[in-house]
């Protein structure tokens, strides 16, 4: 076929771009006939016009390719109002190995593979057409490496041209819409993808993509998207040294700790303990991709929108009580059982319930053991613990424990740098960062008791001292989290007068800010993504527990169902008021309102017009536990407030 002779030359040719050009003309101008000075491309995007290569009628539509050689005369004659192309010229030399010099077939077909005249019709002209304003773009640019970058482009487009051509020829079907979709996924993972982008990319409806694209591989679209770059991220962890924030970058994710989150979700274990078990090879089956007819489909895969990461809880307000409506599953109530430890200095049997849950558990029988040690249950079974631990290591509770004025003498960094109780930090060590842990540290601080959300390093930390695992997900709220490490250190009394005044202030909160808010205004929790959006639920930080469980509001009734399940949405511009609701509360460390009222999409933004916009950086708006939800649910009350009076 004479596509496959075209690409042998293809291969053997060194290229020059000599000029890429926009071009737009009006149905009254007078156009002259213009002699190609070089080969070229010419891909319409705008009107119809009736093209003439060397008398040759060309019927030329909207994203049309054509090419012709060097000397070849271009009359167009617009049948449209307007026409609008893009042409670009290349010259192409082409050096054979020296055994083909003799082949006369080669060395005249050389000359037809850049000469001759021929016409595509895109599968996906969007597609094409982003390709195409991306070389003009790069083109107009002075920088030496950009014009690399167009060369390599430029072999993309050719590429483009001569598959389509070969599948259009061999009268082959459409290429398969999922296909193409997976092929752009991988090769543009790092890139800001979201489902409006994907499907504007291949001029499909979000819907319809959506749909099609779930019936064919059993995934959503983004969930697949996530897996291909979890996949990527434990390919650079096995494999490179890169730290987990560069290679957080590289896949995507400007957010160390969401990737994080995202990463553990997937693989049940951290980025930087998965690197430390780094011997093991990558399990090539579960990987996302694999060539027709596909097997994508991931029935094990677990995603990053289970309930795992739904912490939430609803204050109603009433009598200064809590009443919590989801019901705790079983390793909750396994966890609770701690409650119940079988105590050195008790001997008698009583019933508890489970703070917020409404769920009565039976204390067991005390077994006498000595006066130094409790017992008690977890999910890693029956531990013996310090009966009054002096050296605890904690890493994802540790709000917890400062409301409690219990100092811990070990946590990773990013707890060091909460500014909601650094104060009561002074003289605690840092033990690392979460998913790169330094045992060797923990070691040397010499623990008696470690408390941590990691499952995943239960075997490493119980080499080191009596370890407590408490999931991530499995304390709901803060009332069960409070009243869980109250029961750990023998603090009970101390937990429920720290949940008094807790609920009081959270109750005054609200009734301030229902003087001046109605009950169904609109909230959205989001950061600012650069080109993209981050939107969050109630149990991601950035203020979504004080917006949504403490004070109660909701998102936009639009969105509310796939932001709570989900908790973490990324949303491109197209489709960000949408999610935007009657107040934003936006993580930002560079963006202004000013800016946000210069920006063409956010301001028009009903909350920018109305400057219902509260803007804090993520130092502050990241964390989430008790003291820091209570801390932003008044800052954010104030605000409120202060707003609705001006």
């Amino acid at each position: 076929m004479w596509i496959d002779d075209f690409a042998l030359y293809w291969n053997y040719a060194t290229i020059k771009i000599i000029d890429i050009r926009k071009k737009h003309q009006n149905g009254g101008e007078k156009l002259a006939s213009y002699r190609l000075p070089t080969s070229g491309f010419l891909y319409s995007t705008k009107g119809s016009a009736q093209i003439y290569l060397d008398g040759m009628n060309v019927d030329v539509k909207p994203f049309s390719v054509l090419h012709a050689g060097k000397g070849t005369r271009l009359d167009i004659h617009l049948t449209t109002d307007e026409f609008t192309y893009y042409l670009i010229l290349y010259k192409a030399v082409v050096s054979f190995p020296w055994s083909w010099r003799n082949d006369r077939v080669i060395l005249r077909e050389e000359a037809s593979a850049f000469h001759r005249i021929y016409q595509l019709k895109p599968d996906y002209p969007l597609a094409m057409f982003d390709l195409v304003h991306q070389i003009y773009e790069e083109w107009q640019c002075s920088s030496q490496l950009q014009k690399f970058h167009v060369k390599a482009l430029f072999h993309l487009f050719v590429h483009q041209i001569l598959r389509q051509l070969q599948e259009q020829a061999g009268h082959t079907d459409k290429p398969d819409i999922v296909e193409l979709v997976i092929s752009h996924i991988h090769t543009h993972y790092q890139e800001p993808l979201t489902l409006d982008s994907l499907a504007q990319h291949f001029g499909y409806s979000a819907k319809n993509l959506s749909r099609i694209f779930k019936k064919q591989t059993g995934n959503s679209l983004i969930d697949y998207v996530i897996q291909v770059r979890i996949q990527k991220a434990k390919e650079l962890l096995l494999y490179t040294e890169a730290s987990i924030q560069d290679i957080a970058e590289k896949i995507g994710y400007t957010d160390r700790l969401y990737f994080t989150r995202i990463f553990k979700k997937l693989t049940g274990t951290s980025p930087g303990h998965f690197r430390q078990r780094g011997a093991r090879e990558i399990d090539t089956e579960n990987h996302p991709y694999r060539s027709r007819g596909l097997s994508i489909v991931m029935t094990g895969a677990r995603r990053y929108s289970n309930d795992d990461y739904e912490n939430r809880y609803r204050y109603d307000g009433e009598e200064d009580s809590s009443m919590y409506s989801r019901k705790v599953p079983m390793v909750a109530t396994l966890l609770f059982c701690f409650a119940l430890v079988l105590s050195a200095c008790t001997t008698s049997s009583t019933t508890t319930s489970t703070t917020g849950v409404g769920q009565a558990v039976q204390q067991t029988d005390a077994v006498e053991h000595n006066n130094l040690t409790r017992k008690v249950l977890t999910i890693k079974g029956e531990i013996e613990i310090p009966a009054e631990p002096k050296r605890i290591i904690v890493d994802l509770y540790l709000g917890s424990f400062i409301a409690l004025n219990v100092k811990p003498i070990g946590t990773p960094e990013l707890n060091l740098k909460n500014p909601y109780f650094a104060a009561a930090l002074a003289g605690v060590e840092n033990i690392g960062e979460y998913e790169n842990i330094s045992l060797e540290k923990m070691l040397e601080l010499q623990p008696d008791l470690i408390v941590t959300g990691n499952e995943a390093a239960y075997e490493q930390y119980k080499k080191i001292a009596p370890t407590v695992v408490v999931p991530f997900g499995e304390l709901k709220n803060v009332h069960e989290e409070i009243s869980f490490v109250g029961s750990l250190l023998g603090k009970e009394k101390e937990a429920a007068a720290w949940l008094a005044e807790y609920d009081q202030r959270i109750a005054s909160a609200r009734e301030k800010v229902a003087k001046v808010v109605p009950a169904d205004a609109t909230f959205s929790i989001m950061q600012d993504w650069g080109k993209n959006t981050g939107v969050f639920g109630d149990n991601f930080g950035r203020g979504g527990q004080a917006v949504y469980s403490a004070l109660g509001y909701k998102p936009p009734a639009a969105v509310a169902k796939e932001v709570m399940e989900q908790q973490s949405v990324e949303v491109s511009g197209e489709v960000l008021p949408t999610f935007s609701g009657d107040y934003i509360i936006l993580t930002s460390d560079e963006r202004t309102m000013a800016d946000l009222q210069a920006d063409p999409i956010w301001g028009t933004l009903d909350a920018v017009t109305n400057n219902r916009v509260y803007i804090w950086k993520k130092d502050k708006s990241w964390y989430f536990d008790p003291i820091a939800t209570l801390s932003q649910t008044e800052e954010l009350a104030d605000w409120l407030v202060t707003t609705q009076k001006k």
